[in-house]
């Protein structure tokens, strides 16, 4: 298969770009001060607010002497406060370090180290996990406990700031913040982006896909620190003065319709294992929940089909199923409004490129299975310090995505697993996902995985690890009948030939099924 002629003109943003002047000023600029940008547990915060506090974030920090490149790390919840911190590092050319607050000691001690932070911003609810290890950090000079009513708050930090700062002059392609990787298959990666890459996603998947628009109200499930949830609940409605709603504890099924019913959202966010959850509960569904709900998207994981199909009829709206990545910053292959096909995760967002190719690099022919590799704007400019990493990840303008896919007839791709995951059984590909769906497609199942296992002649064959619904029993009964139902629907040698049940999947924060785990 050729790649898609799918470009965009990156000279169209200027070289002299700072993104907050972008994302934050440009609202005040337009008239939009007063519109409420986010809502959370505190209130209301209007595009006026939020640009108040950024630029005292930013004084405090030429205050404190933190230079231009230098990085701050943020263990923040998702409150005001993570806008607030990350724009104003931005707009001081300081380099915003997000990461995952769900993470052990031993991970942030990892992390923290990694990236040399010298500033650290951290949720006062998180403090006592990243406590231990902050005396180990040569490069750390503050510790400031966001929402705290010490010295040490952010209250504190910038009380005494002027709220008037010019933004610091920056290039497009600068190093504008940093991600670290899920850590699907691993130790995390420090992934740098660049100022011009917030915008592209924002542009091309924001406007070009989810069609958002200032008079949208966005709820994404998926937290701030998130790629996927940074763009949808941040820089997606910040680039059109939208509203944002803000949740500081989990997602769970119940406050998610809790918000559903209080604030109405017209776009929601979320990951399949989410939708599975909101779905085993009969009682979800569009009345009890937004009735103003426009679109719906999914990534993190493929989408099963029933899982999209049952959400579309109980709440009345497409999910539109697609695939990003941390290094991507965003969704490049999606469903598209109007042209959902679930089981397949679409075409190519406008502005990307994509190809299947072989192990050699090569092009596979239409129908083939083949590793996903992407040409993208919003591409990031590697992994901090991974030197072997980046060479098998970025070549040339073309980055390795690790996802297994081939394309149908009809132009979709369809997504077969990790490269690391796929295996053979009895000489023929197994795609975990597929075996994965199959299973979830049982009305008594919530979530599967699928991983190789050896049977008694060396030979790979499928294990699955399966979640049950609530009230049903995991027995050998139960076993039977999933390895039956399986064997309808698929060829022979897909069907697991064992069952373990599970009361949970080793996931990553972000929804991920750590297979590796399981594999082990």
């Amino acid at each position: 298969m050729t790649e898609i002629n799918n470009t965009v003109d990156e000279d169209e943003l200027p070289r002299e770009f700072n993104a907050t002047t972008y994302f934050v000023d440009r609202h005040l600029d337009e008239g939009r001060g007063n519109k409420i940008a986010f809502i959370d547990a505190k209130g209301s915060h209007t595009y006026s607010d939020l640009a108040t506090k950024v630029n005292k974030f930013a004084n405090a920090l030429k205050t404190h002497g933190v230079r231009q490149e230098a990085r701050i790390a943020m263990i923040m919840l998702d409150t005001i406060d993570f806008p607030v911190a990350f724009w104003g590092a931005i707009k001081a050319g300081v380099v915003p370090v997000a990461i995952n607050t769900l993470l052990t000691t031993e991970h942030y001690r990892f992390i923290l180290s990694d990236c040399r932070a010298q500033i650290l911003m951290v949720s006062a609810a998180l403090y006592s996990t990243v406590k231990p290890v902050l005396n180990e950090l040569k490069n750390l000079q503050r510790v400031i406990v966001v929402d705290g009513d010490d010295s040490i708050s952010l209250a504190t930090f910038i009380a005494s700031s002027s709220d008037t700062y010019s933004a610091v002059a920056t290039t497009r392609d600068d190093a504008c913040f940093w991600l670290y990787s899920s850590g699907s298959t691993g130790n995390p990666k420090g992934v740098v982006h660049r100022h011009a890459n917030l915008y592209w996603t924002a542009r091309l998947y924001g406007r070009g896909v989810l069609k958002i628009c200032e008079e949208d109200i966005i709820y994404s499930a998926a937290k701030l620190f998130f790629a996927y949830g940074m763009g949808n609940g941040m820089t997606f409605p910040m680039d059109v003065g939208a509203t944002t709603i803000l949740l500081d504890g989990r997602p769970t099924p119940d406050v998610v319709m809790s918000i559903m019913r209080e604030h109405q959202p017209t776009l929601f966010c979320g990951v399949p294992t989410l939708y599975a959850a909101m779905l085993a509960n009969l009682e979800n569904h569009r009345e009890n929940g937004s009735l103003k709900l426009r679109r719906s998207i999914s990534a993190g994981e493929a989408l099963p089909e029933e899982i999209g199909k049952t959400f579309e009829a109980r709440f009345g709206v497409e999910v539109l199923d697609g695939v990003g990545s941390t290094e991507m910053l965003h969704i490049y292959l999606s469903n598209q409004a109007g042209d959902v096909h679930y089981g397949c995760s679409g075409v190519a967002v406008p502005g990307y490129q994509l190809r299947l190719v072989d192990e050699a690099g090569k092009d596979v022919p239409l129908g083939n299975i083949g590793e996903l590799i992407v040409n993208a704007p919003s591409a990031c400019d590697g992994y901090f310090n991974q030197r072997e990493k980046n060479r098998k990840t970025f070549v040339g303008k073309w980055s390795y995505s690790g996802d297994k896919y081939f394309q149908n007839k009809q132009g979709y791709y369809v997504y077969c697993g990790r490269s690391d995951d796929m295996f053979k059984s009895g000489g023929n590909w197994v795609s975990p996902f597929e075996v994965e769906s199959a299973i979830a497609a049982h009305n008594d199942v919530l979530e599967a995985a699928v991983v190789p296992k050896a049977d008694d002649n060396g030979n790979e064959k499928p294990l699955a690890f399966v979640v049950l619904n609530k009230g049903v029993s995991g027995d050998d009964s139960m076993g039977n009948a999933l390895k039956a139902f399986v064997q309808e629907r698929l060829e022979l040698w897909k069907y697991p030939r064992w069952i373990k049940f599970v009361d949970e999947l080793p996931k990553t924060a972000t929804g991920k099924i750590q297979r590796f785990k399981l594999r082990n």
